[in-house]
């Protein structure tokens, strides 16, 4: 598992070997930030479920000014850090060890009209954790720190299908790759001039 491109591109990432993980393959990765494409750079990303984190450090690799990853399980989450330390990444992310829907909703709690909103959240729930995409969704269609332009990211098998829409979300994209597919989520305020970006 690499790093695709930008400041620590080819830079090796690690895993846990023995745990059912399932790191974001680089070839779907690379995929996903030529969609997102030079936005990213400056944003806030937001990586659920981060796994070994190596969506958001693709995201600080490529110029993000912060993000924060969201890992339930404390071994994992200690592989995350392992993984910025290597890369002498030593500021610019947060990694809170939470369930996801609870690291949601501090998140939430945290935010003030002050605090700069969200650009980007990937979500890459287990594949079977139907629930969890359920509520991962409902929850970020009324989140109040998303910016207006935000776009919001689901990886899932392709075979399971996610709402076109939740709340204030849209989904403007689908792609598929292999088994899996991301489905691409934007403010249906701004769907209609979505064409340049996803």
């Amino acid at each position: 598992m690499r790093i695709i491109a930008g400041k620590y591109r080819s830079r090796i990432l690690k895993s846990l070997k023995g745990l059912a993980l399932r790191p974001t393959s680089d070839r779907l990765r690379e995929t996903l930030f030529n969609v997102l494409g030079p936005a990213v750079a400056g944003s806030r990303f937001l990586d659920v479920f981060a796994g070994t984190g190596a969506v958001g450090i693709e995201a600080l690799s490529r110029g993000a000014a912060d993000v924060a990853f969201l890992e339930n399980h404390a071994p994992t989450a200690k592989l995350i850090r392992q993984n910025l330390d290597s890369l002498k990444i030593t500021t610019g992310y947060t990694i809170l060890a939470a369930d996801a829907l609870a690291a949601l909703q501090k998140l939430a709690a945290r935010h003030t009209p002050s605090t700069p909103p969200i650009d980007f959240v990937f979500v890459d729930p287990p594949y079977a954790a139907h629930v969890d995409y359920a509520r991962t969704l409902d929850f970020l269609a009324t989140a109040n720190f998303l910016a207006p332009t935000a776009v919001v990211v689901f990886e899932h098998h392709h075979k399971f299908q996610l709402p076109e829409s939740s709340g204030q979300l849209t989904r403007t994209r689908l792609l598929q790759q292999g088994d899996a597919s991301l489905s691409f989520y934007r403010s249906s305020q701004i769907v209609p001039s979505l064409e340049t970006l996803c």
